[in-house]
């Protein structure tokens, strides 16, 4: 990447940020260009784009339907709806780039075809998502359930007909029929976000934080969270545990030793069947070694930032460790589930979206999803190893974010 291409990323990162500056339909749509994981270039690659409009049209379906049917929740399935509507234009946005047209030309081709809804806007010449939505100070709650309901099922009868028309090979014979289909569907698009009471502006800006919190231009991995912290309550920079098996009275256990001394108590697996849990401290070692977090691993090292009354009772206390312990058997029993993540790179969104809801408001919450993604799958990477060799030396590094295994002799 030379140094024109960075300066763009920057301007288009601030610009993203910049609530003040309405966000432009072409600047979103070439936004996701730079965050499309699909290897097939082009037109060739619009059938994987339609799969993942139609799965997110359904969740934004199921989501703007909770939101009109409980209404005393509304504010609870607000930030839901935003999510899933970004989601949805993150992939209308990309098939439409993918078939050849911009945003622009599709908001200009949809004023042609309204005739039977309250719209505000002026798409004739809309740049903007806000020039889409002309009355969102006026949003006060969801319109009343039978237009919302008609205006999703459109919505989804939209996206129907343009798959239709794939999948026959209608749209191979005809481009611009797709280039219809693409219209219809950007106009029901807004004819739900309207009736829902929606911005889409937020709702692209939503989806362009989040896809660039799992998939970043540029890797930066922030502060440690202790680094103005005095050095005697500071987490190793560098560590090298052993994890050593034995068999005592019939039972397996796991013996962590770090610099000679045990760390914690032998380890069990704790249930009937075996599942290798006794191995499971080689997450938190993760989360140390990648993310510069554990209060696990402090409690255990006696590092507490008692310097800090704050810190020590909030970021270090109690309950920061049970999160953490949770989230360390919650992803173990879901990795089990998936061969140990084995030959696996990446990661469920949800499964790091829930994550990340569990330890919001706590330091660690700063931590993007690709850094969470790191962590657990160089975890598993780590485990896989000390399950088949039974024991081993596992270094982490926090300047380099790393984790390491050697067999032991």
């Amino acid at each position: 990447m030379n140094n024109d291409e960075r300066a763009l990323l920057r301007r288009q990162a601030a610009l993203f940020d910049d609530a003040d500056e309405p966000l432009g339909l072409d600047e979103y749509q070439v936004f996701t260009s730079r965050t499309d994981r699909n290897d097939r270039p082009g037109p060739d690659g619009i059938g994987l784009v339609m799969l993942g409009l139609y799965g997110e049209i359904g969740s934004l379906l199921s989501a703007l339907k909770k939101k009109q049917r409980d209404k005393e929740a509304f504010q609870s399935y607000h930030n839901e709806v935003i999510e899933e509507l970004g989601d949805a234009l993150w992939y209308f946005a990309n098939a439409a780039l993918r078939a050849g047209l911009s945003l622009e030309q599709i908001a200009r081709r949809v004023s042609r075809s309204i005739g039977d809804w309250d719209y505000a806007g002026r798409s004739d010449d809309a740049r903007t998502f806000v020039d889409l939505q002309q009355n969102q100070s006026t949003f006060e709650g969801p319109l009343a359930g039978d237009i919302v309901e008609k205006r999703l099922v459109s919505l989804a009868g939209k996206v129907g007909h343009l798959l239709e028309n794939w999948s026959s090979g209608a749209i191979a014979e005809n481009r611009d029929l797709m280039s219809a289909d693409l219209v219809e569907i950007f106009r029901a698009l807004l004819m739900a976000a309207d009736g829902a009471q929606v911005s889409l502006d937020q709702a692209a800006r939503s989806n362009a934080a989040k896809t660039l919190g799992r998939w970043p231009d540029e890797e930066k991995w922030g502060e440690l969270f202790d680094e103005r912290f005095p050095e005697y309550e500071q987490l190793p920079r560098r560590m090298r545990v052993e994890f050593i098996e034995r068999e005592v009275g019939g039972r397996s256990l796991v013996v962590m030793r770090y610099n000679g001394v045990n760390l914690g108590s032998p380890l069990t697996d704790n249930r009937h069947e075996e599942d290798d849990y006794r191995y499971h401290d080689v997450f938190h070692l993760a989360f140390a070694g990648i993310l510069g977090w554990s209060p696990t691993l402090r409690a255990l090292l006696r590092l507490k930032r008692k310097s800090d009354p704050k810190v020590d009772e909030n970021e270090d206390g109690a309950r920061a460790n049970i999160i953490e312990e949770g989230i360390s058997t919650w992803i173990f029993n879901h990795g089990l589930r998936h061969n140990a993540f084995a030959h696996v790179e990446s990661l469920d969104y949800a499964l790091l979206k829930a994550v990340h809801e569990l330890v919001k408001g706590y330091e660690v919450e700063r931590r993007p999803l690709w850094q969470w993604e790191r962590a657990i799958l160089e975890g598993f990477r780590v485990f896989r190893q000390l399950t088949k060799h039974r024991n081993g030396l596992v270094t982490i590094d926090l300047e380099r974010r790393s984790i390491d295994f050697e067999k032991l002799p």
